[in-house]
């Protein structure tokens, strides 16, 4: 839990109080490499802090796995529409490594909403980090090359190449797994 109160902290002012009542309604879970936290066609019910591992958001698209993002240690992932809005969801939420996370579900988070005000400001700021990370995503497909896109990768997340298979992280970059080979082999 001190993972899941230092993403908290890092973000916000918070007393203990408040800070405890918030992970305590978070529940642990363990997630074996290759399982699944979420699966489309299924409306989402639950938010995961990932406390470690690594979990890939994907889905399906002519017969082939097209990757949007590969969220780590100290990072959320839910599928953010169905989990609001309560509609299907439409991405699969698989464990890339053995992970353990911190479960929240609909009903705990939007009663934390109204009861604990830090809460509130906290999920705004997750809310508001969904939205530009998409729109950083979205900027980047359209105004940057693929050594680009790889070199800001590896800044911000070098462990990634060493953890996860590399056609993940090829779709996740718009790319060919052969594109990604010969980007690393001149880096």
């Amino acid at each position: 839990m001190e993972k899941l109160k230092n993403c908290i902290l890092n973000q916000i002012s918070i007393d203990n109080l408040s800070l405890d009542a918030i992970v305590s309604v978070f529940e642990p879970m363990e997630i074996s490499k290759g399982n699944f936290f979420l699966e489309s066609g299924k409306t989402c019910r639950q938010m995961a802090f990932i406390a470690s591992g690594y979990m890939r958001m994907y889905d399906i698209v002519d017969g082939k796995e097209i990757t949007l993002w590969i969220g780590s240690s100290g990072k959320f992932i839910t599928s953010l529409s169905s989990f609001v809005f309560e509609t299907e969801n439409h991405w699969n939420i698989q464990a890339v490594t053995d992970c353990t996370i911190y479960v929240i579900n609909r009903e705990d988070h939007y009663k934390l909403n109204k009861t604990e005000p830090k809460w509130l400001e906290f999920d705004n700021l997750l809310l508001a980090n969904s939205f530009a990370l998409l729109e950083k995503s979205m900027f980047s497909q359209l105004h940057t090359t693929a050594k680009q896109r790889f070199k800001s990768l590896l800044e911000v997340e070098p462990e990634l190449f060493n953890t996860v298979p590399l056609q993940y992280i090829a779709s996740m970059l718009g790319i060919t797994p052969e594109s990604l080979s010969r980007l690393r082999k001149l880096n």
